[in-house]
């Protein structure tokens, strides 16, 4: 299966040529780069001379959907809403890495990413894609929502307990760490290396665009309005993303016991570790690979939950569940193409 990759110069992009290029049922196809079609792609990445050998292409709605079986965005937000209606009018799947068809609400969407929101139409279309909770959705799709990376970190880690009616949804406070690839591969202040080395920064406190896409998630998973405090840090390191999510438990619980809940809510998920009591994840050892490793501690003093939840944000948090939501779409071996032995150290 041919897959087309639009938005070939960022990050999202790379890391989906890098998963594509050892997946056996899917072929790197189109590279498109409207800013800088023509140019051979070793020109903006070195080190894929000698692997992937052809220039970057511009958009072309005809050539891409008659050459390709499936289109991966991998685009900024605002862009994607604008192509996706071309792409799927042509009848081709599309799975979107942007944050544009993941709210509902086109009010909501317009109040934290400031575009104008896509279609209706499209929207309605938009399966979100959470692959471990929405995978019975995924199959059937043609459009998927590819969920954002703090998101991804945070939902796995509240959801379990959450369904399962122990914690007070209204009680949830976020800590989250990102490293600076998040950002993206243009140059502003905030990723400068010496703003960013040896610092450590809070960033968008309240007005994260990833906010809405959260509260969105765990009400649609408990059926409940659910409002979170969410603070947002850069750590300097390019990879990774931990959340740390404190919530109020509801009755008694031992950490025991919610190991053994969140155990056996993810039994048949291979990309969720749940660490043994004590012991608790980094960011390193899930580094280049697309499991989410998820530690537990209840605080018998303060009867609250506190959850650590790892992901490397370019592959569980973008291209690596793109690709596990493309396992399922096509009904392959969840797995399939992503096997990879963490990076370590």
């Amino acid at each position: 299966m041919k897959a087309a990759i639009i938005g070939g110069t960022g990050y999202g992009a790379i890391e989906l040529i890098r998963l594509i290029n050892k997946h056996p049922h899917l072929e790197v196809g189109s590279v498109v780069s409207n800013s800088q079609a023509g140019n051979d792609f070793s020109e903006s990445y070195p080190h894929l001379t000698e692997i992937i050998n052809q220039p970057l292409e511009s958009f072309d709605v005809n050539r891409l959907t008659e050459q390709h079986d499936i289109v991966f965005l991998a685009t900024p937000s605002g862009v994607s809403s604008k192509m996706v209606p071309q792409l799927m009018g042509k009848g081709i799947k599309v799975i979107d890495l942007s944050g544009d068809f993941r709210l509902r609400s086109q009010s909501e969407y317009e109040t934290w990413y400031k575009h104008t929101a896509p279609e209706e139409t499209y929207l309605s279309k938009a399966v979100y894609g959470l692959s471990e909770i929405y995978s019975e959705e995924i199959k059937g799709a043609t459009l998927i929502a590819n969920p954002g990376c703090y998101p991804t970190a945070t939902s796995l880690g509240l959801i379990p307990i959450l369904k399962a009616n122990l914690a007070d949804s209204q009680s949830i406070i976020i800590d989250a760490k990102s490293g600076v690839s998040g950002a993206g591969r243009g140059l502003s202040l905030t990723s400068h290396y010496a703003e960013i080395n040896e610092n450590l920064r809070a960033y968008k406190l309240g007005a994260h665009q990833h906010i809405p896409e959260i509260e969105q998630v765990l009400k649609d998973e408990t059926g409940r309005m659910v409002t979170v405090s969410f603070t947002t840090h850069l750590v300097p390191m390019t990879r990774g993303i931990m959340i740390t999510a404190y919530v109020n438990l509801i009755g008694k619980i031992s950490t025991s016991e919610v190991i053994e809940l969140y155990k056996q809510f993810y039994e048949n998920h291979p990309f969720v570790r749940i660490r043994p009591e004590g012991i608790y994840p980094s960011t390193k050892e899930v580094s280049g690979s697309n499991y989410c490793d998820i530690g537990l501690h209840v605080d018998p003093r303060t009867n609250r939950l506190t959850i650590i939840s790892v992901i490397d944000n370019l592959v569980k948090g973008a291209a690596g569940q793109a690709i596990q939501n493309a396992n399922i779409m096509n009904e392959w071996d969840v797995r399939t193409g992503l096997t990879s032995i963490p990076m370590y150290p």
